[in-house]
């Protein structure tokens, strides 16, 4: 068994301390190890280092480098820009060169899982499916109607495979209104989908090749080329689409895909609201003050984060705010309209760059 992290994403919803240069796998965001780097630790005790490939933009291959030591170099494939998940996907079944009978994981870097034994005993639950040929989601039991996820419908009866209930997927439905996913939830057979997978490297390759040849083709040219060239001119090309769109849906029309539901502490971490939740879970029963990282002090403020540097960041009778402090730019915001920091992040790609350019400019 082996696994393939896919480091893409900009993760805009965190601007302004994800940005193009480093986005969101590459920060601190919970505690003193990066998210990928508690993504990669999380795999250790089934998945030794040797084991692990990581996927991210050709430019990021030097923060894994710093940031993951202990993974050789040759597994560490850079992309020369991102085309969604199912392009990453075929180049980790067409590039890593394993058995095609052998289990690959496939799994994001940047999301947050409280329950690590729990998380891992699922996965073995997956790996096992996956070795019958099948494609394999993990799904996260819901707890309540979430309309920014999309989800994942069992179709009874289930299987018990290693200590684990197991169901055939009937179909997957994408971000739901919020009376329809609670329509789902009450029947007991929703997950969210968190975009873990489990199959072999021969499965996989087999379903690109029935439900998105194109990609397969345009990917299999480029890393039987094997040049730097190739790789440039050709990736940038290729249709950029999930690989949930590109496979899994289409496969499971045809009773092809199972998911294992899983009850872990899963979070993606996609807002600034949702990495309050994280920090106030780990506080304790919903901490009712402020919480977050840095030189920080608060009078009185309720349900806040403040995320400071060097300089102190003071609050006073804020509740349900999120403060952001960074050398380049100070966000403010309710946690209620947190979703809305993409737009400030697309208005400001280039803010690190600006910045210095500005300072060096006055000084």
């Amino acid at each position: 068994m082996y696994a393939v992290v896919l480091a893409g994403g900009g993760g805009t919803r965190l601007w302004p301390l994800s940005r193009p240069e480093c986005p969101k796998p590459f920060l601190n965001l919970l505690g003193d190890q990066t998210l990928i780097q508690r993504t990669v630790a999380r795999l250790a005790p089934l998945v030794a280092p040797q084991d692990v490939y990581v996927i991210a933009e050709l430019r990021h291959l030097p923060l894994i480098e710093e940031q993951l030591p202990a993974i050789p170099a040759a597994n560490r494939i850079g992309e020369p820009v991102g085309r969604n998940t199912a392009a990453a996907v075929a180049l980790a079944a067409e590039a890593i060169d394993r058995p095609s009978d052998e289990v690959m994981l496939v799994l994001a870097a940047d999301a947050n899982i409280v329950d690590e034994e729990g998380f891992r005993a699922a996965l073995i639950a997956a790996a096992e499916v996956a070795r019958g040929g099948l494609l394999v989601t993990l799904g996260i039991s819901p707890d309540r109607p979430e309309t920014g996820y999309g989800y994942v419908m069992a179709r009874p009866p289930a299987r018990e495979v290693a200590g684990r209930q197991t169901f055939a997927v009937d179909r997957f439905v994408e971000k739901p209104t919020a009376d329809r996913a609670a329509e789902m939830i009450a029947t007991g057979l929703a997950s969210w989908n968190a975009s873990i997978f489990a199959w072999t490297r021969g499965t996989i390759r087999d379903r690109l090749e029935r439900h998105s040849p194109d990609i397969l083709h345009a990917v299999r040219a480029i890393a039987q080329n094997g040049t730097a060239d190739a790789m440039a001119t050709g990736y940038p090309s290729i249709r950029a689409t999930s690989i949930d769109y590109a496979v899994m849906e289409p496969a499971s029309l045809e009773g092809g895909v199972s998911v294992v539901p899983m009850s872990v502490g899963w979070s993606d971490l996609g807002s600034w609201s949702a990495l309050k939740d994280a920090w106030r879970d780990a506080a304790g029963p919903r901490a009712p003050g402020v919480v977050g990282l840095g030189n920080r002090r608060d009078l009185g403020s309720t349900d806040s984060m403040v995320i400071a540097g060097e300089r102190l960041v003071v609050t006073i009778g804020l509740r349900d705010v999120i403060v952001i402090d960074t050398p380049e730019a100070l966000l403010v915001c309710s946690s209620e309209h947190a979703q809305e920091v993409k737009t400030i992040a697309q208005e400001y790609p280039n803010l690190s760059r600006e910045f210095a350019a500005k300072h060096e400019e006055k000084s």
